[in-house]
Parts: C-alpha cells; structure tokens; sequence
C-alpha cells in the first residue's frame, strides 16, 4: 500500500514546516521524523517481528503521535489505551487483543506488566523513514468501542480501509496545503482523530491538538482565534458550549468546519456559520466499521438545508462506499420509507476482533448490482429522499452518542445491575439544557444513597458513560408490547 510511503514523502518534504502544536510548543517536521525514528528503531530491538498488536498510551505530546507513525513504518498495529480509563476497562482491551508490548510517553509506566518502551527516554538514531512494505490486509488500528454484554468490542482497520477513506476524502476536495493549520480535538481512542492528524501530515499542514487539562470548548475557541486555524472537524456538541459565546467568535480564516460523530442541528450550524464567514460546513458520517465516515453534504448558506426534525440530512455516500436502506429481511425499502441504513465498500471493516457472534448480527451478504455484496448494519434509522440524500431519523437499537462516542445503553444497565445485585435498571439518553445529551439512570426501587454505585460505575466505564443524574420509580412502565416504555421513563428526565 501506497499510504505509508505518502507518509514519508510528505514528512521528508516538509522538514522545514511545522508538523504540531502543543500546549505552547511548537514541533517541526524535521523535529517529528527525529522523534520517529529513535521510537522506530527501539520497536526493531525490542519487539518481535510476528507481534502486530501494539497498546499506545494516549497522551497528548509528539511521541504519542510519532509512535503510531512508526508502528506503521514498521507494519504493525496501534490500539489506544487511555491512561484515564478504569484499569479493568484497559486490561480487557490488553486482553482481547493479544498485546504484549505498549508505547508510553508517560515519565513512568502506566502498565508495568508487559513489555514497555518508555518513548521519551528512547536513544538518539539516525533519522530513517523508509517504510516496510505492508500489505492491504495488515491492519493499522483496533479501536475499542463500547459492547453490549459489559466488554468493549474490536474493530480493526485494514491499511486497505484507511488507504479507501483517505482517497474519498480528497475526492471531497477539502484542499489542505502546507500552510494550514488543523485542529485535532479528538481523544486517540476515538476514530475521528484519526483523519485528524493523517490528512494534515499527508499535506504537510500544522496540527494544534487540545492539552488534557485544558477544558475542551474554551481552548477550542482560542485555538481558533489565536491561531487562525484553516480546517477543523468537530462533534456538535462542542456548539452547544460555544453557542454562548457566538456573538465573540470570529473566525474569518477558517476555510473548513466539518462535524461528525452526533446529529448536526440546523439552527445551531446556522448561527455557527456567522462565526466561520468563509468556511464550507460540512455534516458528515460514519461509524469506526466504516473507517472514521462515509457520507457527506455541504450546508447551503442562504439556501434551503435538507433537515428532518431540525437536523440536517447526511447527504451521500462518499466514494468508495455504498449504502442502502433495508426493512428487518435485508430487503430494500422505497424511496421515503423508513429502514436501517447499511454501508458497503472498501472502508469496511473486516468485522469485529474475535467476535463471530455479533459478526453474523451485524454483517450480511446480498446481490446488490448484479454482485454478492457484504453490508454492514449500522442500527441507523434513515430514510432516502428523490435526490439520494439520507434523513437520519434515530436509532433502531439502544445506543447513544455522548460527546461522539458511540455508546451502548446495555452495557451501562449491565455494570448497574452487577453493582446492585440485578436491581432492575435502564439507562436513558436524554438531551439536557444545552442541548447535548447526558445519561440518565433509572433504578426500580425506593429511593436510596447511590455514592457506591456511581464510585463502582467510575471504576468500570469511561467518565462518559457514567450517568449524570439517578431517578428511582416503584415500577418501570410497560408498553403495548409488554416491554418496559422507555419513552416514559425519559420524561423523568425532562
């Protein structure tokens, strides 16, 4: 694959640019290769050649992201462990996939179990960038997201799915040159920071990531401005935060504002687009199967935007993937009927890491123009206009986005009930104040002190999905179906 070898073309053409902001440091190209090639050769010596897997501390500083460039130099596999999750929830990950050795910038090791190569404490070498040839089966990451049954589940992605995106990327003309500078927000356990730092590096472009300690939507705002970024890619919540501040935001240089990861409301994009006078915004889509998004439209200033209960459409498929809309027996539903989407094409995963069971729920063949086609079910519910645009209308199973994670409502009621000896539970997703959503646990039982339940809860799940608020009721609510009515219970939250 021709992917990594880009890599090195640009960064060696690029020597002289900056390749990253952090905190107050900036970071050239010439600085980057440096810091890449001492963690490159330390990977040779002290890591085996058939060990693929390799655990990435998730810190934000130049060794983080130089690490991941040289496991791809060397044809192996990154997956992100953030120091700041519960230790069991890292473990299992460790477990499932079959790392022995981890990557940490950190000044003493996190895991001192296995095999750790401390990379800010790596030795000087000399500068060597010349990829090993992969092939487009290698993979490049397995993100961890978050399962049903309490374990998070593996998605691996080819070289061949992040050589499709990137190539469907461009073809949506987004014109990054060596003069932009690009904000990366995303936490690296999250797949849209991928395209994040990968775009910017392939152009030789500046990357100004967000300090840990910082609060997120404020250090945004002055990134912004103070800088002048050119590109960023955002999850809708981060307006919502921002929305106060609209009237002070101006941001004439921005040439790009893309959004991803939760449903884009028009009213706050329309007020956003007053602070990013020149930008193309952008409403994109795709789940980490579909290798970091799929689909794309472009928000139409002072013109009519496709919505559906005030949220824009998420137009069409990119390049490279195919979707369609289907009933409960895969058939094809009519245009303007409601259906599951489903996605096809390069940029899929070759299915969850060692795990047939939701393999054969998720993933299904069928002939699709005149060829066996394997699709993949997002639990998306859309429907498709004349003109192909797709409507997102909610979701068909129990999931949630929380700050554009993707989050399976289940899992949250299995750590719950484990912790209240099987109490019967739900969780909710609710949209608060601000429009973003929380959320909400519901507990059937009198009410009592929940402290040891959300310390238990802490110790289990990422801060996300630990609930915000706690309602008891004597008995859940039924509905027609005798099934508890979900509907009612998130009123207890509005």
């Amino acid at each position: 694959m021709n992917l990594v070898f880009d890599i090195q073309k640009s960064i060696e053409n690029n020597y002289n640019n900056n390749a990253f902001y952090f905190g107050d440091t900036y970071y050239s190209y010439k600085d980057f290769a440096q810091v890449i090639s001492d963690i490159r050769k330390e990977i040779q010596s002290s890591i085996k050649e058939n060990e693929i897997n390799i655990g990435l501390i998730t810190n934000d500083d130049v060794q983080t992201y130089a690490s991941i460039i040289a496991l791809w130099m060397e044809g192996k596999a990154y997956v992100p462990l953030n120091p700041e999750f519960p230790i069991s929830r890292n473990s299992t990950v460790i477990d499932q996939a079959d790392i022995k050795t981890i990557l940490d910038s950190s000044e003493t090791k996190v895991f001192t179990e296995f095999n750790v190569i401390l990379t800010k404490k790596c030795d000087t070498s000399e500068i060597d960038l010349t990829p090993v040839e992969v092939t487009k089966d290698d993979l490049g990451y397995i993100f961890f997201t978050s399962g049903t049954t309490g374990t998070p589940k593996g998605v691996p992605i080819t070289f061949e799915n992040l050589s499709g995106f990137m190539d469907a990327f461009w073809e949506l003309n987004y014109t990054i040159t060596d003069t932009d500078r690009c904000l990366q927000m995303f936490e690296l356990t999250f797949d849209l920071s991928v395209v994040s730092y990968l775009a910017p590096i392939l152009k030789g472009a500046c990357i100004y990531t967000i300090p840990k300690d910082e609060i997120k939507y404020s250090y945004i705002f002055e990134l912004m401005e103070d800088h002048e970024l050119t590109f960023a890619l955002m999850v809708p919540s981060i307006l919502h935060y921002l929305r106060p501040y609209f009237d002070e935001i101006d941001c004439p240089a921005m040439k790009y504002s893309l959004f991803c990861g939760e449903a884009l409301p028009l009213d706050v994009t329309e007020e956003w687009s007053k602070c990013v006078p020149n930008a193309t915004i952008a409403n994109v889509y795709g789940p980490t199967e579909c290798t970091i998004f799929c689909t794309d439209y472009t928000y139409i200033r002072k013109g009519d935007n496709k919505t559906h209960n005030g949220v824009l459409t998420i137009g069409k498929d990119m390049k490279n993937t195919k979707t369609i809309i289907v009933d409960d027996d895969n058939n094809e539903v009519r245009e303007g009927e409601n259906g599951e989407l489903c996605l096809s094409g390069i940029q899929l995963t070759p299915g969850y890491w060692k795990n047939e069971k939701k393999n054969k729920e998720v993933f299904f063949t069928k002939k699709y123009g005149g060829e066996k086609t394997r699709f993949y079910r997002t639990g998306d519910l859309c429907t498709v206009d004349s003109d192909g645009d797709i409507l997102y209308l909610g979701r068909v199973d129990f999931q949630a986005k929380i700050q554009g994670f993707r989050v399976e409502l289940s899992e949250i009621e299995f750590h719950a009930k484990a912790a209240l000896d099987k109490l019967n539970v739900v969780a909710i997703a609710f949209t608060n104040s601000i429009q973003n959503t929380e959320i909400g646990l519901v507990i059937e039982a009198t009410e009592f002190e929940t402290k040891q339940l959300l310390d238990d809860l802490k110790t289990k799940l990422p801060q996300y999905m630990v609930p915000t608020q706690i309602k008891f009721i004597n008995s859940f609510p039924l509905n027609t179906n005798g099934k508890t009515d979900r509907k009612k219970l998130n009123k207890l939250f509005s």
